[in-house]
């Protein structure tokens, strides 16, 4: 017989309680919790037990080491992202907005995939098959090894897969999926979580690569317990405004690779399209001679990006100024405007300040935080900045300008756009070689950057 446990489960984090409760005690969240009725049948227990294999302890010393083997994707961003390619028997785990561009990414890399003799089965449980076979020929994304199932039943898509032998397989979406044993609705904590675990351990087991799409929630975390990012290798974010045809495709969690890595697409009629060069396209519309616009030079993971920096300070009608930044931390904002007041004298607490990152970058380095500075007071002072500079440096409380890393990549990067100057840090110019293209402008304090920069 059947065991029926009555309990009421969290929706954010999956805290379980024997009652209802208004503020859950583990993420301090208000009215998430719901009652389920969970049922552990001898069948789901004799189910579970296939998937398990005996191992026995090893001595670390024994252990041979070497580097993962894996398999290129066939597009290079995403390959990027990744750290290198997919690993056999990982879980990936991609989120993102209704309508960014999921499914369409996943659809094309399981097509590219089969050009190189792997097998791929793409489950779809939020799609017929009529509508994955429509949007397939939209991206001429056909062929013979790719195997395509409409299902949400846990039991008939392993069948699926003991029958299939895939080498890539995708789950979209891992919330429509539920087990038959569990009596909780599809998309609820325990679902989210049992369906997690029997993928996770087909994937490791059968040394599959799995990617599990995971719906979203208004504040545009991946819905369901935070614990389900921790049972997967990797977590991709899918980010853009769905009005906008470039798409960002971010790591923030990966055992294979950096955490750091972005990868930009353009969504086109026939699919998205990888962008080999993000510094043109961030700049490809930026206005010459405008004060309040500078081109900062980021690192994100071990790419060089230029992107333009703007800033618009004008006079309030309120007792308290706006602060309003796009792109960047809100909170490093004022710690800029607060050293250009004191440190260098400027008078802002009778203007509005807003900052934006223009093509819909996030940066989050504070290497951008001496860009903030000159755009700010190229606004206030209504004094263009030179069209051809390029400006990246930390501002520190005192005024003063602290080096950053990978200076080398970030001015060769500048020099093959075509810039004529670079102001960096003093500290960061040393050890390395600047190339002969393109004049370096040393910095120690933001008065000099400002000089350098306005004149």
């Amino acid at each position: 017989m059947a065991k029926q446990k009555t309990k009421f489960c969290c929706q954010e984090c999956g805290y379980d309680s024997p009652k209802w409760l208004g503020k859950c005690p583990g993420c301090q969240a208000w009215n998430t919790f719901v009652e389920e009725i969970e049922t552990i049948s001898k069948t789901q227990m004799t189910h579970s037990s296939l998937l398990h294999t005996k191992e026995k302890a090893i001595s670390i010393i024994n252990i041979k080491s070497g580097e993962e083997q894996r398999i290129l994707t066939g597009n290079k961003e995403l390959n990027r992202v990744l750290g290198g390619g997919l690993v056999p028997g990982s879980l990936l785990l991609v989120g993102g907005d209704p309508g960014i561009g999921k499914s369409t990414l996943l659809l094309q890399t399981s097509h590219d995939l089969t050009q190189v003799g792997k097998k791929v089965l793409y489950v779809s449980g939020e799609e017929s098959i009529r509508q994955t076979k429509l949007r397939a020929d939209r991206l001429n994304a056909s062929s013979e090894m790719l195997y395509v199932l409409c299902e949400t039943n846990l039991e008939l898509i392993e069948e699926s897969i003991a029958e299939v032998q895939p080498d890539f397989l995708v789950i979209d979406s891992i919330q429509t999926v539920y087990h038959p044993a569990v009596t909780s609705a599809p998309g609820s904590v325990s679902q989210v979580r049992e369906c997690t675990g029997h993928f996770m351990r087909i994937a490791k087991i059968k040394g599959i690569a799995t990617v599990l799409v995971g719906h979203v929630t208004k504040e545009g975390a991946i819905a369901g317990p935070r614990m389900l990012e921790h049972m997967v290798d990797c977590v991709l974010y899918f980010e853009g405004e769905r009005h906008h045809s470039y798409r960002l495709l971010r790591a923030v969690k990966n055992r294979f690779g950096s955490t750091n890595e972005i990868g930009i697409f353009e969504m086109r009629e026939t699919g998205l399209v990888e962008v080999s060069n993000p510094s043109e396209l961030f700049l490809s519309e930026r206005p010459l001679g405008v004060a309040g616009s500078t081109v900062v030079a980021s690192m994100e993971g071990t790419r060089p990006v230029l992107v333009e920096l703007q800033a618009l300070v004008s006079s309030t009608n309120f007792p308290s100024p706006r602060r309003m930044a796009t792109g960047i931390d809100h909170n490093r904002l004022a710690l800029i405007i607060a050293v250009l007041e004191k440190r260098m004298g400027m008078f802002l607490q009778n203007q509005d300040a807003y900052v934006n990152v223009a093509g819909g970058i996030k940066l989050d380095e504070p290497a951008v935080d001496l860009a903030i500075a000159v755009s700010i007071a190229s606004s206030l002072r209504d004094q263009p900045t030179q069209p051809f500079d390029v400006v990246f440096g930390e501002v520190g409380l005192t005024g003063e300008v602290r080096g950053v890393s990978r200076v080398d990549q970030r001015v060769r990067e500048a020099e093959k756009l075509g810039f004529r100057r670079v102001i960096v840090p003093e500290k960061s110019l040393k050890g390395w070689t600047p190339p002969t293209g393109i004049e370096i402008i040393g910095v120690n304090t933001v008065s000099e950057a400002l000089k350098a920069a306005l004149g």
